[in-house]
């Protein structure tokens, strides 16, 4: 599904932090927005364990508190997830963090048509054969990851320029 109008990340998180039952989460939830998807990633309050909980405990009671959260509010999250879906056009996915675990819960996979020519389609075949990815497609979205954390200041920047870019349109002339 293609999002049906421009919105803003902001106006996303306001009606987010809006909807949202007070309680669901220790404070703002992070809202991403693309073109087909809106990410919400609540942090759920810390679960209780003892001081010298071993770190593995810690991370079961972590677990065990997104877990619980994700079953315990399924009906009221898809309600939010329709009414958001129907005011701005994109699928709701979601998830959740206590201290260091962070879990998605339901995420859009979305395919994506490119056009690649033999060397490139050697470099993912490459990954293929190495066993790094189970597929052409799964090869492409590492590649795509790994620019990602590896370019994240560059990438920054490019955003950046797209919101300055934005802003200079929606204060222009308007189309007749």
């Amino acid at each position: 599904m293609s999002g049906h109008r421009n919105i803003s990340q902001e106006e996303v998180q306001g009606w987010f932090a809006g909807r949202l039952p007070d309680g669901w989460y220790t404070g703002a939830p992070e809202v991403s927005v693309d073109r087909e998807e809106i990410l919400v990633v609540g942090t759920l309050p810390d679960p209780e364990v003892a001081k010298d909980a071993a770190p593995e405990v810690v991370a079961s009671a972590r677990e065990a508190r997104i877990d619980g959260f994700r079953e315990d509010t399924r009906e009221q999250r898809m309600r939010i997830a329709d009414e958001a879906q129907h005011r701005f056009g994109r699928r709701v996915s979601w998830g959740a963090s206590a201290g260091d675990v962070r879990k998605l819960f339901t995420t859009v996979s979305m395919p994506v048509m490119t056009r690649l020519r033999m060397p490139e389609r050697a470099v993912l075949d490459t990954l293929v054969d190495a066993g790094v990815a189970r597929s052409r497609s799964h090869a492409l979205a590492w590649c795509v990851r790994l620019v990602g954390e590896n370019q994240t200041e560059w990438i920054d920047n490019l955003r950046d320029a797209l919101v300055a870019v934005e802003k200079a349109r929606s204060e222009g002339p308007k189309p007749a």
